[in-house]
């Protein structure tokens, strides 16, 4: 084992980071210690890349960033007993307090008191990582190291998806990032008859089609209401995932969830949105559900059954593969909107 690693590392509060290397990290009896294969990159990667506000509020330098991931088990605590040297794994990175109310009645994905791994400590964007016992998750070798590496962000859409019923519905997904196209994919392998995807990204909505969503409209230049309108015979979409977390995107959520549906939002939106509650939620007699990450460990459960079911084809929304030293690049092709999901190896492209 050496002693050090290549990292990527936020080492004080301003934009950018830097390529270093540290010290491999010490781990307690009941840790692990995983060589990162693949990491991937999430919008919150960026804004930690570029110190935005939210940054400043949350992030305390120097940090390794990074909490989306797939690697081998270098090395096990004493009392580890689930996973051994060797074992492919992947990790849920909200390390929840198993004290609160929320978490003592099962809700541990909402904890009081969670702290993400790559976010509040350090993650998964070097060499090696260090993950208590009880959030790592041990993969099933079949799964390709590219899938097993989005599973934080694929949780999120299989999460949302399969918040209420899905097989025999019509979806509509608005906002196709990451997680609204895997969101499509997820509805049809759960048995939607109609996915709607909209998006004004040009790029995105491409890779919607690629996604087989049946209508990949734009609300900048489409009657996104009245086309989803006539392709459901006048009732609208039974299930509507929002992701954008934009106004317009959520505008566009309440208009076009049916009467008696349902409306899952996972976008986090950056200020307080105006509603009409009388006519957007009450006359229309909707169900709105607040989704936050995944069910520990439902969501983990039924994602890898769909892989394992080789259910679910993603590969289209896996844009960009970079050697982890080239982070800087990657967070160059995020910010062309044109760039999807980008993987990084730690020891250069496979």
């Amino acid at each position: 084992m050496p002693e050090t690693m290549l990292a990527v590392v936020k080492p004080e509060a301003k934009a950018g980071v830097e390529i270093r290397d540290v010290a491999i990290p010490r781990f307690g009896p009941t840790d692990v210690l995983v060589r990162v294969k693949v990491a991937s990159v999430c919008g919150t990667d960026l804004h930690i890349y570029n110190w935005d506000a939210w940054a400043q509020r949350r992030i305390r330098p120097p940090l390794i960033p990074g909490h989306e991931f797939c690697g081998e088990v270098a090395e096990v605590g004493r009392e580890v007993t689930t996973v051994k040297p060797g074992d492919f794994v992947s990790a849920e990175m909200h390390v929840a307090c198993g004290k609160c109310f929320q978490c003592r009645i099962g809700e541990a994905h909402i904890c009081q008191n969670v702290r993400i791994i790559g976010v509040d400590s350090n993650g998964a964007f070097a060499e090696f990582v260090v993950i208590p016992e009880s959030n790592i998750w041990k993969l099933d070798p079949a799964i390709p190291k590219e899938y097993a590496s989005i599973l934080d962000p694929l949780g999120n859409a299989v999460h949302t998806v399969l918040a209420g019923p899905i097989a025999g519905r019509t979806v509509a997904v608005t906002g196709c990032g990451p997680i609204g196209l895997f969101s499509i994919a997820v509805a049809r392998a759960s048995g939607a008859t109609q996915v709607f995807a909209v998006e004004v990204n040009e790029h995105r909505r491409k890779l919607a089609e690629k996604m087989k969503a049946d209508l990949a409209l734009n609300p900048a230049t489409d009657d996104v209401k009245a086309r989803i309108l006539e392709a459901t015979g006048g009732v609208g979409a039974d299930v509507v995932l929002e992701m954008s977390g934009h106004p317009d995107g959520i505008r566009t959520a309440f208009d076009v969830v049916r009467r008696g549906g349902r409306l899952s939002l996972l976008g986090l939106t950056s200020k307080p949105i105006s509603l009409n509650f009388s006519e957007d939620i009450i006359f229309k007699g909707i169900t709105i559900q607040g989704i936050n990450g995944r069910r520990m460990y439902e969501t983990w459960y039924q994602m890898t059954a769909l892989l394992k079911a080789g259910k679910l084809e993603l590969h289209p929304v896996i844009t960009d593969r970079l050697p982890m030293r080239d982070f800087d690049q990657g967070m160059a092709r995020l910010t062309t909107g044109e760039a999807s999901k980008i993987l990084l190896y730690p020891n250069g492209v496979k």
